[in-house]
């Protein structure tokens, strides 16, 4: 297991991020805040994908007022994201936010003493968002490109602003599209704050760009013992975002409850139409939370012993499939029967993990 960088733990709720080897996984919902029912079945549905920590759109005093009856009802802690209205960002407070998302540079200092003090009193994280295509024009000129050293940088004038207000419960990010600069500036970070680090790559595209380009480069952080936090951000819904979380993670050994589904990646041997049945397969099992592994074999050739590490699995053959078990062949099922069979079978497993 690879031990996490000693951070100063702030509290989320019911959450604890930093000074401890766990990465919690959030998100944020793109419905109105305002539309408290869309906006609580949104928060519901990342749940039930695996996400542990989610944020929400601030845009005014209704969306604000509207954090009273999301928290009454939602199922995870929630973040307000604030960006320079600090009205928003008091009443956000007093309607229960577990967090806040917020640069204080953006907003006049007495304000942002007001809601220091605020966040202070109820135990109130705020995260420093630092973003490569958003840095200060005199920091932009001094460096002539945003680097690392210029994010770490415009950190500093942000967390400077906290301290002077004598807060010290801060998260910090240092997102950007690119993946080395994401990589050294985390890096940087990791070696110059005492913070939670909230790990990502901002504008990462749709989930195939995002899932390449945060594996890349939050991977290699999370090797690194770098980070405390997660969101894997994809231009789509946001459950999607949890089939990339949850996976690196797990990956990592940082997560547990994730059905591993191994394949074959297809040759000239291949005697049945196989892609589909993989598809249908990672479908399901993205409803299931089990340490399993299944696996789907292009032949009967090597299928077994390949894929022996798999707790239940099929190889297809020309009119027929074996199904094994910890690479024993069980039984021939006709290739109809393969996604009935498959999805029968990982039922059987999951309940009788659950039972024991």
């Amino acid at each position: 297991m690879i031990t996490r960088t000693h951070t100063r733990p702030v509290t989320v709720g019911n959450l604890t991020i930093g000074g401890a080897d766990q990465i919690i996984i959030q998100s944020m919902t793109n419905t109105r805040t305002k539309d408290v029912e869309a906006t609580l079945k949104q928060i519901n549905r990342l749940k039930a994908a695996g996400c542990q920590l989610v944020r929400m759109a601030i845009l005014d005093e209704e969306d604000a007022k509207a954090v009273a009856k999301i928290k009454a009802s939602s199922p995870l802690p929630l973040v307000a994201d604030i960006h320079f209205n600090p009205n928003n960002a008091l009443t956000a407070i007093e309607n229960g936010i577990d967090k806040i998302r917020l640069n204080p540079g953006n907003l006049p200092l007495n304000s942002v003493q007001t809601i220091a003090d605020a966040a202070k009193k109820r135990h109130i994280p705020i995260r420093i968002g630092i973003n490569s295509g958003s840095l200060e024009k005199d920091l932009l000129a001094k460096y002539g490109k945003p680097t690392a050293q210029a994010m770490i940088e415009s950190a500093w004038h942000h967390v400077d602003i906290l301290r002077q207000c004598d807060f010290e419960d801060i998260v910090l990010s240092f997102k950007s599209s690119d993946v080395g600069l994401t990589i050294e500036s985390y890096e940087l970070a990791a070696n110059t704050f005492p913070y939670p680090l909230h790990l990502g790559v901002t504008e990462a595209g749709t989930l195939l760009g995002s899932a390449i380009k945060s594996c890349a480069a939050l991977g290699t952080l999370i090797h690194e013992g770098i980070g405390d936090t997660i969101r894997v951000s994809v231009s789509a819904d946001p459950v999607e975002e949890m089939k990339v979380a949850k996976p690196l993670l797990s990956a990592f050994g940082l997560y547990t409850g994730v059905v591993n589904l191994i394949a074959c990646p297809t040759c000239g041997r291949i005697q049945y139409d196989m892609l589909p049945i993989v598809n249908e397969i990672e479908d399901y099992v993205n409803t299931i939370n089990a340490d399993i592994t299944v696996a789907i074999m292009g032949c009967p050739v090597n299928g077994p012993q390949e894929a022996s590490r798999a707790d239940i699995g099929v190889a297809g053959g020309k009119d027929s499939a074996l199904l094994f078990k910890h690479g024993q062949i069980i039984e021939t099922i006709p290739q109809d029967q393969i996604v009935v069979r498959l999805k029968s079978e990982i039922d059987a497993l999951v309940a009788s993990k659950q039972s024991n």
